[in-house]
C-alpha cells in the first residue's frame, strides 16, 4: 500500500497533468504514449508546428489526433488531410467515434458530409483548391494536420503537399507525420524556412519487433542470426545460406500435392478443418518465439544434396505454392498475414487456388456471419453485375477467412476486405502494393512473393524503401508481440541481397514539386506574378536544389585551381602549347562527329525501312527475350513515331523500334493476320503466335532483298545521309585544315611534345567537367521560379494572362477552376466550342479521354460511339497538338496525349446499358471501370464549374448518368 507522501505525489501529478491539455489527452487514450509522442503533443501544445517521422505502427496519428482535440478544445478548426479517399474514409470514421458526429465532416472528390464542421477529414487536393478559391470554409483554421506527408515525393501528386504547406496562413499550425525517411533533418529545415518554428521528432523503434524470416521450400528460415559474446554481432544465417545451396544443387522436383483436389468439394484443409471453434492466438506468439527462432536457426544442417520430399515445395524449382505457403504460416501460429503479390491477376489466381485447395482458415459459423455481413453491405448493388464483379468467389474465399486486395477490385469489395481484416475476421489477404500506402490494416506476418516488381516502365527490383513499406505492416500494436517479413525463396534471389535490403535504412524524401498552367493563374491571381514568383523560390524542391549547389560551386572552384596547374604544366618553350591542344582537341572531336555520322546513317536506314513495313510482314527480332520473330500488326503506330506494333513468336505485343535493331531487319516471311484481330484479346494473340510459329520457319530469299530496303552505312565510303547522299565537304575540309595547322605549329616539333599533350588533354577533360558543373549550377539555380516564369509566358500568347503577363484575364479565370493534368486542353476546348454539341453521354465519353491511361501493351483500335464523339476527340487531339508545340516552344515538357480508349464503355455506361455489357470486350477490370468513372464524374464537376451555362448543364447530366449503379455504391476512390 502507497504511503501518504507517495499518495500525495501521485495526486499532485494527476493534477499536474490535468492542467495541460496533453495532459487530459493522453489520460483519455487509455495507454501509455512513447517519449517521441509525449515530446511531439508537448511541441504541438506550446505553439509550434511538427515533424513526426516514425515507422509504421509507431503511433505518429496519436499526435495528429492531439491537434483535433486541442482545437476543438480551444473553439478552432482542424483539417486532418490524407493522401487517398480510402484512408480520409478511415480517419473520418475514427474521429466520429471519438468526439461525435457533429463536430467531424467529410470532404473528398466525391463526398461531402458537414463540411463546416469544426473538424473535417479531406483529401490534401480538397485543401489546395479550398486556398486557391478563397473558400469561407478556411475562416476559423487553427491547425492542419498532413498525414502521411511524404507523398510529396510522388511524381504526379506530390506537388499539391508542397503548395497547402506554402500557401496556408502563418497563423496555422502545421503537423507533418511521415513515415521514417533519412533526411527529415532536411525537410524540417525547409519546413522551418516556409513555417516558422517546426520542431521535427524522428522515431526509428518499432513498438512491435520485426524478425526478418527467409521460406525455402516448406522451411522457414530466419534470415538473421546473433552471434553469442559481449559484441553480439548479426549475420545472414549460415543454416539459411546452407540450405539454398542444397536446393540450387538439387535437380529434381515433383508436386508435393500431385493428384490432390483441384475443385472446391477436395478435402479441407487449414486449422479449420474439423470445424470445432476459432483459436484466435491474439496475443502473439508468446514465449514460443525465441525457442521457434532457435530451431529455425539450427535447421537445414543436412551435408546430402537431395531436399526432402516433405521440404519442397510444390512449385517448379521446390518453391513453396501459395497453399502451402499459408498452411505453413497457419502452423507456426503467423497468421493473420498480407501476402504482397506485385500483379492483380496473381492476387486473384491466389484466392482461386486455396478455394481449389479446399482451404479454411475460420470456422464455418464465422464464415456464415461473413456472408450475412458482405450481403448487408452489397444491397446496392445490381445483383445482375455481380457475376462480372466476381462476386461469388470473392464471397467464397472471404467466408473461408482469405481475400484479393488491389485496385483492379470495386472500391466496396476492398473496403469490405480491409474492415473484415482489420476485425480479425479475414486471416490471408493476397495484395498489390497498394495496400501499403496509407490505410491502416496491420497484420502478424507479411510475406513478400517476389523481390521484383513493375514501376509503371519497367520491372525493376524493390528499393530498400518499398520493402520497409512492405514490411512494415507486420506487427500489430497492443496485440502482437512480434512482427514477421517472410521472402520466399526461388532461384536468382540471394539471401544477402534480401539482408541489404532489410538492414539499410537510407531513403531520402525528395520534391517532385513542379508548376502548372493552374497554379500559374491561381498564383498571379491571388499574389500577383512578381510575389508569386518569390513564393515559388520556396518550394522544398528549389530548397534542395540550392543545397546542391553549393556542393556544385565548391567543386567548380576546386577545378579551376586545377586547370591553372595543368596549363602551367603544358608550357611549351617552343609555342603556345595551350593553342596546340586546342587544335588537337578540335581534331579529336571532328573526327568523333564523323564516326557519329556514319551511326546515323545506319540509324537512318532502320527508321526507313520500319516504316515501309507492311501489316502481315514477319521479322527477325535480334536478341529479344520476347521471341525471335514477330509479325506486324494492323494497329495504328506508336505515338509520335513510324514505329510499327507486332506480335512476337511467344505472343507478346512489341514495338519495333530503332534501338532494337542493329542493322535493317530481315524480313523472312509474311502471314495473313485476320481483318478482324483484336490485339486486346489473348485468345486472339494466342492463335497469331501460334499460327505464326508454325507457318514461318527459315528466311524468305528475295524478298525486297532481305537487309535490302535502305543503304547500310557500310555500302560506301564517304559521309552518306538517310538517303545515301553525302554531308557537305566542309566537314572533311576542316579536318583537313586541322591536321595542316598541327603539323606547321612550333610545338608540333617538340621533343617533349608528346608530354605536353598528356598535360593538354588532362587540362581539356578538366575542362570538360568545369564547363558541365557550371552548366549544372545555371540550371538548379532559382529553376521553379524560371519554369514558373516560362508557363506565365506561355499563358499570355495563348490569352489566359495579360500580354504583360501581370494579371488574369477572363479566360483564364476559367483555367483556374481546372486542376486536370490536361489543364490547358480542357480551357481550350471550352473557349472554342468543342463540346457546345455533345449530348451528356458524349461528354462523358469525350472526359473519358483525358483521364485514361492505358496499362501495360494496350495498343488495340478504338471503338467510337458516334461520329459527335469521333469529331470531337478529333478537334480536342488538334488543340493537345498545339498546346504541346507551344510548350515545346516555351521549353516546357508537353502533356500526355488524351487516350480515348474507354470512350464507348463510358459513353454506354452513361447510356443506361448494364456493366457486363460495358465491359463485354473490354480489357478493363470493374475495379479499373469504377475508379475512371469517378475520375470522370470529377472532371465534369469541374466543367460544370467552368463552363458557359449550356455545356455545364450538360455537364451535371453526364455527372448523373455516369454516378449510378457501382460507380455510386461507395465513396472511397
Amino acid at each position: 500500500m502507497a504511503s501518504p507522501a507517495e499518495r500525495y505525489a501521485q495526486a499532485r501529478a494527476r493534477a499536474a497533468r490535468q492542467a495541460s491539455a496533453a495532459g487530459r489527452f493522453a489520460d483519455g487514450l487509455g495507454f501509455d504514449l512513447d517519449p517521441f509522442q509525449v515530446q511531439a503533443l508537448e511541441a504541438v501544445q506550446e505553439g509550434s508546428g511538427v515533424l513526426v517521422a516514425a515507422p509504421t505502427g509507431a503511433g505518429k496519428t496519436v499526435v495528429g489526433e492531439f491537434a483535433v482535440f486541442l482545437a476543438l478544445e480551444t473553439g478552432r478548426k482542424a483539417f486532418y488531410t490524407t493522401p487517398i479517399k480510402a484512408l480520409s474514409n478511415q480517419k473520418y470514421h475514427d474521429l466520429v467515434a471519438r468526439h461525435g458526429v457533429e463536430n467531424v465532416g467529410l470532404l473528398t472528390g466525391d463526398s461531402s458530409i458537414n463540411g463546416e464542421a469544426p473538424v473535417v477529414v479531406m483529401t490534401t487536393e480538397v485543401l489546395r483548391n479550398m486556398m486557391y478559391s478563397s473558400s469561407p470554409t478556411l475562416t476559423g483554421l487553427g491547425y492542419v494536420v498532413m498525414d502521411e506527408v511524404h507523398y510529396l515525393a510522388d511524381r504526379f501528386r506530390g506537388a499539391v503537399w508542397e503548395e497547402v504547406i506554402i500557401h496556408l496562413p502563418e497563423s496555422v499550425q502545421v503537423v507533418s507525420l511521415s513515415a521514417t525517411v533519412s533526411n527529415a533533418e532536411e525537410f524540417g529545415d525547409w519546413l522551418r524556412t516556409v513555417r516558422g518554428n517546426t520542431e521535427v521528432i524522428v522515431a526509428e523503434h518499432r513498438p512491435v519487433p520485426l524478425w526478418q524470416h527467409m521460406l525455402v521450400g516448406t522451411q522457414l528460415y530466419d534470415l538473421f542470426v546473433t552471434d553469442g559474446g559481449a559484441e553480439g554481432s548479426t549475420r545472414v544465417n549460415p543454416a539459411l545460406l546452407q540450405r539454398i545451396e542444397q536446393a540450387e544443387r538439387s535437380t529434381g522436383w515433383s508436386r508435393e500435392d500431385a493428384g490432390g483436389p483441384r475443385g472446391r468439394r477436395g478435402a479441407v484443409r487449414g486449422r479449420y478443418a474439423d470445424h470445432r471453434g476459432r483459436d484466435d492466438r491474439r496475443g502473439g506468439r508468446g514465449g514460443r518465439g525465441r525457442a521457434e527462432r532457435e530451431e529455425r536457426a539450427d535447421r537445414g544442417r543436412r551435408t546430402d544434396d537431395v531436399v526432402p520430399v516433405t521440404e519442397r515445395g510444390g512449385l517448379p524449382g521446390g518453391v513453396a505454392s501459395r497453399a502451402q505457403v499459408v498452411e505453413r504460416l497457419d502452423r507456426e501460429g503467423l497468421l493473420p498475414a498480407i501476402t504482397f503479390i506485385f500483379s492483380r491477376a496473381g492476387c486473384d489466381a491466389a484466392v482461386g487456388q486455396l478455394l481449389g485447395r479446399g482451404m479454411r482458415l475460420v470456422p464455418e459459423e464465422e464464415g456464415r456471419r461473413v456472408r450475412e455481413l458482405v450481403a448487408e453491405r452489397i444491397a446496392e448493388v445490381d445483383p445482375a453485375d455481380l457475376g462480372v464483379l466476381g462476386y461469388h468467389d470473392f464471397v467464397e474465399g472471404l467466408s473461408r477467412g482469405f481475400a484479393a486486395h488491389h485496385a483492379g477490385m470495386l472500391p466496396l469489395f476492398r473496403e469490405i476486405v480491409e474492415e473484415l481484416f482489420t476485425a480479425g475476421r479475414v486471416r490471408a489477404v493476397f495484395a498489390t502494393e497498394t495496400l501499403a500506402l496509407g490505410i491502416n490494416m496491420p497484420a502478424r506476418s507479411v510475406v513478400l512473393e517476389k523481390l521484383v516488381k513493375f514501376n509503371g516502365e519497367t520491372h525493376a527490383p524493390v528499393t530498400p524503401a518499398e520493402y520497409t513499406q512492405l514490411t512494415g505492416r507486420a506487427g500489430r500494436r497492443g496485440i502482437d508481440v512480434e512482427g514477421h517479413g517472410v521472402v520466399l525463396w526461388r532461384r536468382g534471389v540471394d539471401p544477402l541481397d534480401v539482408a541489404g535490403l532489410a538492414s539499410t535504412r537510407t531513403y531520402p524524401l525528395r520534391s517532385s514539386f513542379r508548376p502548372s498552367s493552374n497554379m500559374a493563374v491561381n498564383l498571379v491571381a491571388q499574389y500577383g506574378r512578381s510575389a508569386a514568383h518569390e513564393l515559388l523560390q520556396s518550394s522544398f524542391a528549389q530548397f534542395q536544389a540550392d543545397r546542391s549547389v553549393v556542393g556544385l560551386t565548391r567543386r567548380t572552384k576546386e577545378n579551376q585551381e586545377a586547370l591553372d596547374g595543368y596549363e602551367e604544366a603544358m608550357a611549351c618553350d617552343r609555342g603556345d602549347f595551350r593553342e596546340y591542344g586546342r587544335l588537337r582537341h578540335e581534331l579529336g572531336e571532328l573526327e568523333k562527329k564523323q564516326a557519329r555520322r556514319r551511326q546515323a546513317s545506319r540509324r537512318a536506314d532502320i527508321a526507313v525501312a520500319l516504316d515501309e513495313l507492311a501489316v502481315g510482314d514477319v521479322v527477325r527480332l535480334e536478341g529479344s527475350r520476347k521471341g525471335t520473330m514477330a509479325v506486324v500488326l494492323p494497329t495504328s503506330r506508336a505515338k509520335g513515331s513510324g514505329e510499327p506494333t507486332a506480335l512476337t513468336s511467344n505472343g507478346s505485343l512489341h514495338t519495333l523500334t530503332v534501338a532494337g535493331f542493329r542493322d535493317v531487319p530481315d524480313i523472312i516471311g509474311t502471314l495473313k493476320v485476320p481483318s478482324h484481330f483484336n490485339a486486346r484479346s489473348p485468345r486472339a494473340r494466342k492463335d497469331l503466335a501460334s499460327a505464326l510459329r508454325e507457318k514461318v520457319h527459315e528466311p524468305v530469299p528475295g524478298r525486297n532483298g532481305s537487309r535490302g530496303r535502305g543503304r547500310s552505312s557500310e555500302d560506301g565510303d564517304g559521309d552518306t545521309g538517310a538517303c545515301g547522299t553525302a554531308y557537305p565537304s566542309s566537314l572533311e575540309t576542316r579536318l583537313d585544315e586541322l591536321r595542316a595547322q598541327l603539323r606547321a605549329h612550333p610545338s608540333h616539333s617538340c621533343p617533349d611534345r608528346e608530354e605536353h599533350a598528356r598535360w593538354a588533354a588532362r587540362w581539356w577533360q578538366l575542362r570538360r567537367e568545369t564547363d558541365d558543373l557550371q552548366r549544372r549550377v545555371s540550371e538548379r539555380t532559382n529553376t521553379v521560379a524560371k519554369t514558373f516564369e516560362r508557363i506565365c509566358d506561355l499563358l499570355s500568347t495563348l490569352g489566359y494572362l495579360t500580354a504583360d503577363g501581370q494579371e488574369v484575364t477572363e479566360e483564364g479565370q476559367r483555367l483556374r477552376r481546372i486542376y486536370t493534368e490536361l489543364d490547358l486542353v480542357v480551357a481550350e476546348a471550352l473557349r472554342r466550342g468543342s463540346w457546345q454539341r455533345l449530348s451528356a453521354a458524349d461528354l462523358a465519353a469525350v472526359v473519358s479521354a483525358l483521364v485514361h491511361e492505358a496499362r501495360g501493351d494496350d495498343v488495340s483500335e478504338t471503338r467510337m460511339p458516334g461520329v459527335e464523339v469521333e469529331e470531337s476527340l478529333g478537334e480536342m487531339g488538334a488543340i493537345w497538338r498545339e498546346v504541346s508545340t507551344l510548350k515545346v516552344e516555351h521549353r516546357l515538357e508537353p502533356d500526355r496525349e488524351p487516350d480515348p480508349g474507354i470512350a464507348w464503355m463510358v459513353h454506354r455506361w452513361a447510356s443506361g446499358r448494364g456493366l457486363e455489357e460495358v465491359l463485354r470486350d473490354g480489357s478493363l477490370s470493374a475495379g479499373d471501370f469504377v475508379r475512371r468513372c469517378k475520375q470522370v464524374v470529377d472532371l465534369l464537376g469541374q466543367i460544370a464549374q467552368a463552363a458557359d451555362p449550356h455545356v455545364a448543364r450538360t455537364a451535371r447530366r453526364a455527372s448523373s448518368a455516369v454516378l449510378r449503379g457501382v460507380v455510386a455504391a461507395d465513396r472511397l476512390d
